[in-house]
């Protein structure tokens, strides 16, 4: 069994004013996105998307991505007590952020964008999504140093004691999570975008690997306190991971392929 390193969750605090790990791993995810973009930009290499269109498309996928998170979490992942209470939707330092619903929350910020700016979707989708995962893995991280997300009970030589778990060891997931949907996720994306079939194809795969990797993590996740398993033996992250899935199959091997084909007919 290995220790957890109980880190304060609370950089520093300057009166009422509290830097959370956290937020601070939101904070470097987004600049890592917004990095790892433009350097793709180098050179005029992607033409038909302008460095002051990225610029508009991340402040507005970011707002979109809190928005959608949030509002995720709420109809997703405890609708009821968000009913009786609606005022509680704003308070988002209580916790409570949905992967599934900030990706939904941002791709429509993000196509709102598109539309107005007229850009190429599968081509600005294939440029945004590489650098996803790193902001995924530090949100993972972010949940692992909070001790919350925690797996269920392992005998693993690598168990830890949550301090929010009670006395049992268990499975860190979060570092599970943070390895396969973040670090592993962002290796393959980022060697397949310069080798990819067709425009659009890295942006399915994401969906596709995504979808199976954090099926496979949860797992070793304990499940939401107030929900539990949905769907047999399936959570709400492994349903929603595998629509996601089902979604990233039907781009790459049927629709984008079909739109391809038109393009060249």
């Amino acid at each position: 069994m290995l220790p957890f390193p109980e880190i304060d969750p609370v950089i520093f605090r300057i009166g009422p004013f509290a830097m959370r790990w956290y937020g601070l791993m939101y904070i470097l995810g987004f600049l890592a996105g917004y990095g790892l973009t433009v350097y793709q930009l180098r050179g005029g290499r992607k033409p038909q998307i302008p460095r002051d269109a990225v610029d508009d498309l991340f402040f507005y996928l970011i707002i979109g991505l809190i928005v959608g998170a949030r509002l995720g979490y709420a109809v997703f992942y405890n609708l009821p007590f968000y009913i009786e209470n609606p005022l509680e939707i704003f308070m988002v330092w209580h916790g409570g952020m949905s992967f599934h619903g900030g990706l939904g929350g941002a791709f429509i910020a993000s196509l709102i964008v598109i539309i107005r700016k007229r850009l190429p979707f599968r081509a600005t989708a294939d440029l945004v999504i590489p650098a996803a995962p790193i902001g995924l893995c530090l949100g993972r991280l972010g949940n692992f140093i909070n001790g919350e997300l925690f797996g269920k009970p392992a005998d693993v030589p690598w168990a830890m004691v949550f301090p929010r778990g009670g006395p049992v060891p268990r499975h860190p997931s979060q570092l599970y999570e943070a390895f396969f949907e973040g670090l592993l996720l962002f290796v393959i994306l980022w060697l397949y975008k310069d080798r990819k079939k067709r425009e659009g194809d890295v942006f399915a795969l994401f969906l596709i690997l995504y979808g199976l990797f954090r099926t496979f993590c949860e797992f070793f996740r304990l499940p939401d306190t107030q929900l539990g398993f949905v769907l047999g033996p399936l959570t709400m992250g492994q349903v929603l991971s595998l629509v996601m899935v089902l979604i990233g199959i039907g781009l790459k091997f049927f629709l984008f392929p079909l739109l391809e084909r038109r393009k060249n007919s």
